[in-house]
């Protein structure tokens, strides 16, 4: 249900009428409680930086969820520019964990971006995008966990989490979303995400059949997952970053059977007491310290060494670039990053006016929103203050999901799977980093618009 400026949930002065509008009154009043939807979405017409009325439909808001309803998960949901009553409907969501859906919205599949090329962090200007995944899905953009984007909670307890309760709040948000906005129930679901969200995904969909299954309400029509690059197995994928290393030609025939001897091949789980494995390691790395990880055939951002890096070093400076230290509540600083697209994301999404305009809490005033928020970070092992990484592989999940009557698209590899009614693809973005969408909007799009439709890859 969308509305205007107020509140979705209207007093009820009505009650005095009838004993009939009473009765009806009461109905209501019970089912909102039982349902504990609390929020509706706004509708969001303009956008600082976009001169005209946007030409699509975007709607923003919060839903409570958790045990006291206390974390505050912040929305953009974008109605399809097809045929919103009969396309697909995507709940995506970032990995991370703790990065701003915005990104995703802005730099990947979204309908709306920044025009770099006349923006300046004062005023960071906006312009469609024509290779949006909006042309043929709706997609339900969501910051999570609390800390991430928008979404922030209201105390520093509801804060903490992990990779066994984020699913399930994820969860809890799409049955309230879909109970205030009804006519998407029978669209087919999917839920999407990149990276870290290869974690969460896989356990959201989990808790989604469980739950069909056992008779909650509304059934939710989900379909299948989208996967770029997502981490599976951490373990396993953290070793083979030292095998990928060597057939990419990073590292020396010398120093790959060195390490791989001296570490017999785990690189995760080092015993500190392996004095030859820990050198070798730090040969390793030394080797790849400057290859961007994100996507090796571009370089490193270098603050240092480009004049239009440091322009936005010094420009950055007075935005004193902070996300919320949740465990204290108090702000600390995060790494500053050179990419000018997160720059300009953080300027934007910073100003007043613009929380303004996509109805940001005023209880977020006193935070700043930044791309990823570092307290919630997953950084291969090493501990974070709010979030526990207490899942190490969702491989049993797609072993699951292979009974099911289900698709799945991976962008990682190129392969197909069946198995009776399961379809997993696995399919590869020639050139894509980590998150393709980024740098091939077109080669995805096509790539999404194929296997929605299911026309072969």
């Amino acid at each position: 249900m969308i509305q205007g400026s107020q509140s979705h949930i209207q007093p009820c002065h009505f009650l005095y009428k009838s004993n009939n509008v009473i009765l009806l009154g009461f109905f209501l009043i019970i089912m909102v409680v039982s349902l504990q939807v609390t929020e509706s979405g706004y509708l969001v017409k303009t956008l600082p930086g976009f001169s005209d009325d946007l030409p699509f439909i975007l709607e923003t808001g919060y839903i409570s969820v958790g045990e006291f309803d206390d974390v505050r998960f912040f929305y953009y949901f974008v109605e399809s520019e097809r045929s919103p009553e009969n396309d697909p409907l995507i709940l995506w969501v970032r990995g991370g964990p703790g990065c701003g859906v915005l990104s995703s919205i802005f730099f990947q599949i979204g309908p709306i971006s920044i025009n770099l090329a006349n923006s300046t962090l004062e005023n960071p200007m906006l312009e469609l995008r024509s290779d949006s995944l909006t042309k043929v899905a709706n997609i339900l953009f969501l910051d999570e966990p609390a800390g991430s984007g928008f979404s922030y909670a209201k105390s520093p307890e509801a804060y903490m989490t992990n990779d066994t309760l984020t699913p399930i709040l994820i969860h809890k948000f799409i049955r309230k979303w879909l109970v205030d906005h009804s006519k998407f129930v029978k669209n087919p679901l999917y839920v999407g995400g990149d990276s870290y969200s290869g974690i969460v995904v896989p356990m959201t969909i989990q808790k989604i059949y469980n739950s069909n299954e056992g008779g909650e309400e509304p059934h939710i029509n989900i379909k299948g997952y989208i996967l770029g690059n997502p981490v599976t197995e951490k373990n396993a994928e953290y070793n083979a970053k030292i095998k990928q290393a060597h057939r990419m030609a990073l590292l020396s025939d010398k120093i790959y059977e060195s390490v791989k001897n001296n570490c017999h091949g785990e690189y995760f789980n080092v015993n500190p007491n392996n004095s030859l494995c820990i050198h070798d390691l730090q040969v390793v790395h030394k080797c790849v310290e400057r290859i961007n990880v994100y996507n090796m055939i571009e370089p490193v951002c270098d603050p240092l060494n480009t004049s239009r890096s440091e322009l936005l070093r010094r420009d950055l400076r007075s935005l004193e670039k902070t996300s919320i230290d949740i465990s204290s509540s108090d702000e600390v600083e995060t790494q500053w990053d050179c990419n000018s697209m997160s720059a300009y994301t953080e300027a934007w999404a910073n100003r007043k006016d613009v929380k303004e305009a996509l109805h940001v809490s005023e209880d977020f005033t006193k935070i700043r929103w930044v791309v990823c928020n570092e307290s919630l970070t997953y950084d291969y092992g090493n501990p974070v203050k709010t979030y526990k990484f207490n899942v190490m592989s969702t491989v049993a999940y797609h072993e699951e999901f292979s009974h099911r009557h289900l698709r799945a698209l991976v962008y990682r590899y190129t392969m197909k799977y069946s198995n009776h009614d399961y379809r997993l693809t696995f399919a590869t973005v020639k050139g894509g980093s980590h998150t393709a969408p980024e740098n091939r909007p077109k080669e995805c799009l096509n790539m999404f618009m194929k296997w929605i439709t299911n026309v072969d890859l």
